[in-house]
């Protein structure tokens, strides 16, 4: 007589029981946000440097941790978590939008075979997914470049917002809907970058490392990889990421923006500011790379057990 399948092994259909797609982007989502309240500082830290000497002014902070020490110094232990309701926001709704875009697609470009789809199709498919989700996460992405640059201006010229709500119904108010996609191109173009640098300097970092013939298929290769692909990452995005930062703060001057577009930021950055403070903040955007990655698959690869454990266990 043929055994039966007992509940916790699997379904009726004798294959592993597993999450719903809903709670899959519901567990990638929190756990993004649990990474984020980690490193949330770092943040902080590399959005200041990143604003540090805008306009041709004297740079206000010298190093990371020179940056660090005054902020801790002027705003005390709460001013590095300013802007932390809109960092757990743009994890909800990029993290999310990211992680539904990538498995609807790649379900629907696996083979009939199972076969799943090849290396520069799943590239193209991660770098879709991250620009989707990079544009339903530029409203929270605006909030939070101006809630952590808030503390650097005088009393009577910042914006003073409460919480990231707050921030964005003040500034459909007040500047309009479309600003809240402010600089939603370069934060695009970053999420590509960041998907496409990540995909290819892994694996080839990865290939690398055991042609040495010093590292074998283990955790430490996967270490030392993934640490040089987050250097190849953070160099490659960083130009980037500093458009996007200096467009989204940005004010009207006398009626006009004070840049005209992303080229135009890159190009008063190199003429008054030198050629190397695209990487303003490279320190911080490096070290939060790498931990909130790790965090992040800690808190997925928790939350997964606990629901197994609750919900498809006999």
């Amino acid at each position: 007589m043929a055994a039966t399948a007992s509940p916790g092994a699997g379904g009726m259909d004798g294959k592993p029981r597993t999450s719903p797609k809903s709670v899959k982007f519901l567990f990638g989502g929190l756990a993004g946000m649990g990474a984020t309240v980690f490193v949330q500082p770092l943040d902080l830290v590399k959005n200041r440097m990143q604003l540090s000497g805008e306009g041709a002014k004297t740079r206000e902070y010298k190093t990371s941790f020179h940056a660090l020490t005054s902020i801790l110094k002027a705003e005390g232990l709460g001013g590095i978590y300013t802007g932390l309701s809109a960092g757990l926001l743009r994890q909800a709704t990029y993290t999310t939008t990211r992680l539904g875009i990538y498995t609807v697609l790649f379900e629907r470009l696996t083979g009939a075979d199972g076969t799943p789809p090849g290396f520069l199709l799943k590239a193209l498919i991660g770098m879709t997914a991250g620009a989707t989700g990079a544009f339903v996460g530029t409203p929270a992405e605006v909030a939070l470049i101006r809630m952590t640059a808030d503390g650097r201006l005088p009393a009577d010229q910042r914006r003073g917002y409460k919480n990231v709500f707050n921030a964005l119904v003040r500034i459909a108010r007040e500047e309009g809907v479309p600003t809240l996609w402010r600089g939603c191109i370069p934060t695009m173009a970053r999420a590509v970058v960041v998907n496409a640098a990540q995909l290819a300097s892994y694996s080839q970092s990865k290939q690398f490392l055991l042609d040495s013939g010093y590292f074998s298929d283990n955790i430490l290769l996967h270490f030392c990889a993934s640490m040089i692909s987050g250097l190849v990452t953070t160099a490659a995005s960083m130009p980037v990421d500093i458009v996007k930062t200096r467009i989204q703060n940005m004010r009207m001057i006398d009626g006009k923006p004070e840049y005209k577009n992303g080229l135009d930021v890159l190009a008063k950055v190199i003429r008054y500011e030198g050629f190397f403070s695209l990487w303003k903040g490279f320190t911080p955007y490096y070290a939060r790379l790498g931990p909130h990655t790790v965090l992040t698959f800690i808190f997925l690869e928790q939350m997964n057990k606990a629901y197994k454990r609750l919900f498809l266990s006999g």
